[in-house]
């Protein structure tokens, strides 16, 4: 399947009409960090690309029940395409619908890319960028510090927003400059209780984000 020309890969661009004044969570979180918090059933989060470019590599975890988590797998089998916009379900390895994607102004987002770690430093850079700050430690370091059961071994493949991975005609993968902007964003709703592990990544050797991490904005509604 040639992904590049699948009605997947097609921008579904719908603004929210949620009202920023109105959301129960409305903060500015900085570049490269990692935050663990959670979401309920029902409510909105909204995340906002405040400069452009800059990837939010995100999990998601059954509040109850951690064992249950974002599957990439599931998710792209279920929707018949491997990237997420608007309408697009984010599933769970056991099947289950965690949040959708109720609006989005980017229009596209990752699921294959995966987080930046030690290793991909070394391959994809340099061997002294082994020991750079990455998605991965950040995940680590949130965890560490919640203590809410969750761990190294709960570190699945994630979801990168507003970071732009092609797919090659032959398969491969080619990180490219970001199809994001500032202020874009995307709003999911959640369709059970989760954790939500975000690192704003730290990646300074990536030109996607200009070697610039920057901050972005999240924001929660509850239901209507």
């Amino acid at each position: 399947m040639n992904t590049a020309t699948t009605p997947a890969a097609a921008f579904r661009i719908q603004e929210s009409a949620l009202n920023p004044s109105q959301a129960v969570v409305n903060q500015r979180h900085p570049a490269g960090e990692p935050i663990l918090f959670e979401l309920r059933h029902g409510q909105t989060l909204r995340i906002v690309d405040l400069e452009g470019n800059q990837a939010a590599d995100v999990l998601f975890y059954n509040r109850h029940d951690p064992a249950e988590h974002y599957s990439a797998t599931d998710t792209m089998q279920r929707q018949g395409g491997i990237y997420l916009t608007t309408g697009s379900v984010i599933r769970s390895n056991d099947g289950n619908p965690m949040l959708t994607i109720v609006a989005d102004t980017c229009g596209r987002h990752d699921t294959l890319g995966g987080a930046c770690a030690a290793e991909s430093n070394t391959v994809r850079y340099a061997l002294q960028k082994k020991f750079m700050h990455s998605c991965r430690d950040n995940y680590l370091i949130a965890l560490q510090h919640a203590d809410v059961g969750l761990g190294k071994r709960d570190l699945v493949p994630n979801i990168n927003f507003f970071m732009n991975v092609p797919v090659t005609a032959e398969g491969a993968l080619s990180f490219e400059d970001g199809v994001s902007g500032p202020g874009k964003y995307v709003e999911m709703r959640a369709e059970m209780d989760v954790w939500v592990l975000i690192s704003n990544c730290p990646q300074l050797n990536n030109p996607c984000n200009a070697y610039n991490p920057t901050p972005i904005q999240l924001l929660v509604w509850d239901p209507a």
